[in-house]
């Protein structure tokens, strides 16, 4: 069976770049009819955090990736945060040390430090030395009575090539004295991500692990962890990190790009789930799909290598596309409570069906709240020429009309079109200003439906008295 999974630290909000790896693992698996595994790895006590925990699960919940083994779902490879998990690593931990695979190491992180910095400066790769690796047992007992606590760190063997194929990059090549004799125990007894990453993997049984390419130098490292243990290893595949507009790694400077932040602006789940799938892989259909049919079409041999560069633009085309799908139940729910207190119950599926199409975000329902049910319109320059190129006899027959048919729209333009010969923009555009004070927006038949007839009197009366004070500062 194909079982992927998502490891993420509870120390702070799901990124994009996060978000994409679990995606791509959550459809991987559904196609494959396997199982998606959540695993917090929160070993690192100081930054972890319960609520981030909390979050990054509702958040994925939100976005429609579901896990069928993880927290509330507990399987047989539990438990599944890795803060429960000591007495595993500490059994393999002792397995390496009886077998002279791995040591205690003292050095401090100044010494570290410092040996980087000598080796940089000699144009070498920085990495450790093997200071403590030929320490006796006498040395290393005399510098715990110090009060000394070690690190442990896992012997890279001399001489050995570790390869393997990348199911995003392909053949991947490294040689073992590249890469120092590094840490998988801190002093202060916590497992280190190279090594718990690593078991849990493999204790687990997952089988393709799908993660940001900022983990390649990882895996050789996770590879030699193990071989040395005999352990099951997964298929590993590196996806290109997400760049913004200047080919950097998308960070908080190009803007707001966690989950929950897009969650809280009012983009819509599948809009998200739409955009992500689709980026660094390709699908034939450019159509709105569910998960199901994302993970359906999605393939391994389709993601491709290169960077994939956030663009806004098409995040807004799908948003606009999952929002046009919606229901007007749906609709409505994602609108907001703010909107629910102030439309009428009357005028809910109205409002609905005219705002709707002409938005993206609730906020922007919120402004059209303002528009439709406020007391007095604020015009632009714009905006006043239209109207005072409509002139009084304008407004004047637009207000008989109004008198004698109500809200009937279609009756009022027909008296206009008679009585003052005028048809298109110059019919049109000074009566959607008046009513609305914009010159694009909802059709004006939903617009008139939702203000009424008194209100619809007050707004041309006032687009009147405007015309005639322009007027009378133009003598």
């Amino acid at each position: 069976m194909i079982r992927t999974r998502f490891s993420p630290s509870p120390t702070g909000m799901l990124h994009l770049g996060n978000v994409r790896a679990a995606l791509f693992s959550a459809l991987f698996a559904k196609k494959s009819d396997g199982h998606f595994i959540l695993r917090i790895e929160d070993t690192d006590a100081a930054r972890s955090e319960l609520k981030y925990a909390e979050i990054l699960q509702e958040d994925l919940k939100w976005l429609g990736i579901h896990w069928q083994e993880g927290p509330g779902i507990e399987g047989p490879n539990g438990p599944y945060w890795q803060s429960k998990r000591a007495d595993i690593y500490a059994k393999y931990y002792l397995e390496l040390e009886e077998r002279n695979l791995a040591y205690p190491c003292f050095c401090s992180d100044q010494e570290l430090a410092l040996n980087r910095k000598i080796q940089l400066s000699r144009g070498q790769p920085p990495r450790y030395p093997g200071t403590c690796r030929n320490l006796t047992l006498e040395q290393i007992e005399a510098k715990i009575a110090e009060g000394k606590k070690p690190a442990l760190r896992f012997l890279v063997p001399l001489k050995k090539a570790i390869n393997f194929e990348d199911t995003v990059k392909g053949p991947q090549h490294f040689n073992s004295d590249d890469i120092g004799d590094f840490i998988i125990r801190r002093a202060e007894g916590t497992a280190s991500f190279m090594f718990c990453n690593a078991i849990d993997d493999a204790l687990m049984k997952v089988t393709h692990v799908l993660r940001g390419e900022d983990h390649l130098a990882n895996t050789p490292r996770q590879l030699m962890i193990l071989d040395a243990l005999q352990l099951h290893t997964p298929q590993y595949g590196h996806l290109s990190l997400i760049t913004g507009d200047d080919g950097t790694p998308l960070s908080k400077r190009h803007g707001s790009f966690s989950l929950h932040d897009l969650h809280e602006q009012g983009y819509l789940a599948r809009a998200v789930l739409n955009y992500l799938a689709r980026l660094s892989h390709t699908y034939d259909s450019q159509k709105l799909l569910c998960f199901s049919d994302l993970a359906k079409n999605f393939h391994l041999e389709k993601i491709s290598k290169a960077s994939a560069r956030f663009d806004k633009a098409q995040l807004l085309h799908w948003q606009k596309e999952a929002v046009m799908a919606q229901d007007k139940d749906a609709s409505w729910e994602w609108l907001g409570k703010d909107i629910k207190k102030a439309i009428p119950e009357s005028l809910r599926d109205l409002f609905v069906e005219a705002i709707v199409p002409n938005i993206c975000f609730p906020k922007e329902a919120n402004e059209w709240v303002d528009i439709l049910f406020g007391n007095q319109l604020q015009f632009n320059d714009a905006q006043l020429a239209i109207l005072k190129e409509a002139g009084e006899p304008f407004f004047i027959a637009v207000l008989k009309s109004v008198e004698a048919h109500g809200a009937d729209l279609k009756r009022v333009l027909e008296d206009l079109k008679t009585e003052l010969h005028v048809s298109g923009k110059k019919l049109f555009m000074p009566v959607r200003v008046a009513l609305t004070g914009q010159e694009h927006g909802p059709e004006l038949l939903q617009v008139v439906g939702l203000l009424g007839k008194e209100k619809m009197q007050l707004r041309f009366d006032y687009a009147l008295d405007l015309v005639r004070k322009n007027n009378a500062d133009d003598l």
